[in-house]
């Protein structure tokens, strides 16, 4: 592991934002290289496995897409077998969406591979100490994700000057 010494100054905030925003994209994309799904159509089955039966207009705002856009890839996953709709119970004209038992066996399969790819790595690149260190780092992340699911907000007031967001 390889420790800063501790008499140097923690780097600002700002710094450690634009590092930790890139680092974990880089992260994240770089497990999806073994998926199998592609990653919008793997985004819509993790909504509908997460939030539950969804109508393609729900998705299209939650994923910030037009309708007919959501559409296209809702007709793809249904015609794969991985949706089903039925009429929505409070208004008949809507159609509700739902994860069927493929969809939910190929996304099973996609986060189980990515899993494995990483926890691959780490045993490959970590020692102990270096686990022990990453379990406190991720305790680190979960508490300011806490801080932004609860509510924090950006006030505006810093001004970024990296190209990184």
């Amino acid at each position: 592991m390889n420790d800063a010494p501790s008499n140097e100054p923690a780097p600002l905030s700002d710094e450690l934002a634009v590092r930790l925003r890139a680092v974990v994209g880089t992260l994240v994309r770089s497990t999806r290289t073994v998926d199998r799904l592609a990653s919008v159509p793997a985004a819509v089955l993790g909504l509908l496995d997460t939030r539950g039966p969804m109508t393609t207009a729900d998705l299209a705002a939650t994923r910030g897409v037009r309708h007919q856009t959501m559409a296209a890839t809702v007709r793809e996953l249904t015609e794969a077998g991985f949706l089903a709709s039925r009429a929505d119970p409070g208004d008949a004209r809507r159609k509700v969406l739902t994860l069927t038992k493929a969809g939910k066996k190929a996304l099973d399969a996609d986060r189980r591979q990515r899993v494995g790819v990483l926890a691959d790595a780490l045993e490959e690149t970590l020692d102990e100490e270096d686990r022990r260190a990453l379990a406190h780092a991720l305790d680190l992340i979960d508490r300011i994700s806490g801080s932004i699911r609860g509510g924090h907000s950006f006030s505006g007031e810093r001004e970024f000057n990296s190209g990184a967001w």
